[in-house]
C-alpha cells in the first residue's frame, strides 16, 4: 500500500533539499531520489526537523565513523579512483546521517577549489590535526592512497587499544555497582523490617543487630542529603577541572595513583609514540609534529612537557635528550629515541617505541583489575557478611525470645 514518505537530501552540489514522496517503500523512495540526481539523507514516515552535523555519542561513534570512512578511502584511492568520486562513494557508504552530511560537506569545499586537506579542516570534531596535516603531506607527495592506508592503521590501532582499557573496565564497574546495589537495598529494605520486629516485641537485640539497625536509620534519614551533597560536589569537581589548572592538577594526580596511573601513562606514551611515527613518516617536521601529537593527547600534564621538547628540539639537543628531562615519560621511551637518532630511523623507532607501550599498556590494564576486582570483592564480601551475621543475630535472638 503507497503512503506518504517525508525525505531529506542532498544535491549535487551540496544544497539540502526535504519534502514527500509517495511510495511503497522507504527503499523505493530512495531510489526515486536518486534517479533525481539527489542522495538521500533521510526517508521515513516521521518528519525529521533539519539537518544536524552532530550527533551526542560522546566521540566513541564518531571515531569509528572516521576509522570506517579512512578504510574506504584507503581502498578506493589505492584503487585509481579520484578523490571527489572516491568521497562521493563513501558518502552512499556511510550508514550515519550524519556523518554523511559532514562528507558531503567536505566535498562541497573540495569542488569550491579548496585541499582536501582544507576541505578536511573545516570538521575539527572529526578530523584532527594529525589527521589534516597528515593528508596535507600526503597531497604535496602525490601519495594520498598510502597516506590513507597509514591513517587508517593508525586509527585502527587507537580504536583497539581504546576500546581493550574500556572493556577491561567494565567489569570492575558492574561489580562494584552490583555491591553497592545490594547493601542499599539491605540497609533501606530489609533491615528496617528487623528494626519493626524487635521495637514492636521489645526484644532485646544484640550490639551486632543494633549497630546496623543505627545505620540503616542513619542511612534513611541522611541519605538523601548525602546524595544531594554528593551531586554538587561532583558538578564542582567538574567545573574545577575544566579549568586550566584544575585539569592540569587533576591528570598529574591521576598519573600517581597506584597501577592506575602507571597504566595512563604508558597509554599516553603508547599514543604520543604512535602520533610521532605516523607524521615522521610522511615528511611532517619534528616540531610541528610534537604540537600535533601534544594537541591528540588526554593527559595535559604529560602534553604540556613536550613545550619544552620542542624548544629542546629548536636549540638543537635532537628529541631524546628533551625528552628525558622532562620526566612525565618511562626512562625507556628516551633510550629508544636516542637509538633512533643515533641510526636515523627516528620514525621507525617511534612507531616501535608505540608497539611496546601498548603491550606494556594492556599488561598494566591487566595488573590493575586483577588486584583491583578481588579488592572490590573482599570488602563487598566484608560488608554484607556483617550484615548477615547481624541479621542472623537477630533471627536467633528472636527464637530464644519465642523459647
Amino acid at each position: 500500500m503507497a503512503a506518504s514518505f517525508h525525505f531529506r537530501a542532498i544535491t549535487s552540489d551540496g544544497k539540502a533539499r526535504t519534502g514527500t514522496l509517495v511510495g511503497e517503500s522507504d527503499k523505493e523512495v530512495a531510489r526515486e531520489l536518486r534517479k533525481q540526481g539527489l542522495t538521500p539523507v533521510y526517508v521515513g514516515l516521521e518528519q525529521k526537523k533539519g539537518f544536524e552535523f552532530e550527533l551526542p555519542d560522546f566521540g566513541g561513534g564518531r571515531k569509528k565513523e572516521v576509522l570506517f570512512f579512512t578504510t574506504e578511502l584507503t581502498t578506493l584511492l589505492n584503487s585509481g579512483i579520484p578523490v571527489d568520486r572516491a568521497l562521493q562513494i563513501s558518502t552512499e557508504l556511510t550508514e550515519k546521517p550524519a556523518f554523511r552530511m559532514v562528507i558531503l560537506d567536505v566535498l562541497r569545499v573540495l569542488k569550491g577549489g579548496r585541499s582536501l586537506a582544507d576541505s578536511l579542516a573545516t570538521h575539527p570534531k572529526y578530523f584532527s590535526d594529525l589527521y589534516v596535516n597528515m593528508v596535507r603531506a600526503g597531497e604535496a607527495s602525490g601519495s594520498l592512497g598510502v597516506i590513507f592506508e597509514r591513517l587508517s592503521e593508525f586509527e585502527k590501532t587507537r580504536d583497539e587499544l581504546r576500546g581493550y582499557i574500556i572493556s577491561s573496565m567494565v567489569y570492575p564497574a558492574l561489580l562494584s555497582l552490583v555491591g553497592a546495589g545490594s547493601v542499599f537495598v539491605l540497609m533501606n529494605f530489609v533491615v528496617p523490617k528487623f528494626a519493626q520486629v524487635f521495637e514492636q516485641g521489645n526484644i532485646p537485640m544484640p550490639l551486632p543487630t543494633r549497630m546496623m539497625i543505627e545505620t540503616s536509620r542513619y542511612t534513611q534519614t541522611y541519605a538523601p542529603f548525602v546524595l544531594g551533597l554528593l551531586a554538587v560536589a561532583i558538578v564542582a569537581f567538574q567545573a574545577y577541572i575544566r579549568q586550566p589548572d584544575g585539569r592540569l592538577w587533576w591528570d598529574g594526580f591521576r598519573l600517581k595513583i597506584p597501577l592506575l596511573g602507571d597504566a595512563l601513562r604508558k597509554a599516553e606514551t603508547a599514543r604520543f609514540a604512535r602520533a610521532m611515527g605516523t607524521l615522521i613518516a610522511n615528511s611532517v617536521p619534528l616540531v610541528q609534529s610534537l604540537s600535533i601529537s601534544g594537541a591528540i593527547m588526554n593527559n595535559k600534564r604529560i602534553s604540556n612537557s613536550l613545550n619544552a621538547v620542542a624548544q629542546g628540539v629548536k636549540r638543537g639537543e635532537g628529541i631524546a635528550a628533551p625528552l628525558k628531562r622532562t620526566g612525565e615519560f618511562p626512562p625507556l621511551a628516551a633510550h629508544l629515541l636516542s637509538v633512533g637518532e643515533e641510526t636515523g630511523k627516528l620514525d621507525q623507532m617511534f612507531l616501535r617505541m608505540a608497539d611496546v607501550y601498548e603491550a606494556d599498556t594492556r599488561a598494566a590494564i591487566r595488573r590493575f583489575t586483577s588486584l583491583f576486582e578481588p579488592i572490590i570483592i573482599l570488602v563487598m564480601g566484608l560488608i554484607i557478611g556483617a550484615l548477615v551475621i547481624s541479621l542472623l543475630l537477630a533471627i536467633s535472638s528472636i527464637n530464644e525470645v519465642a523459647v
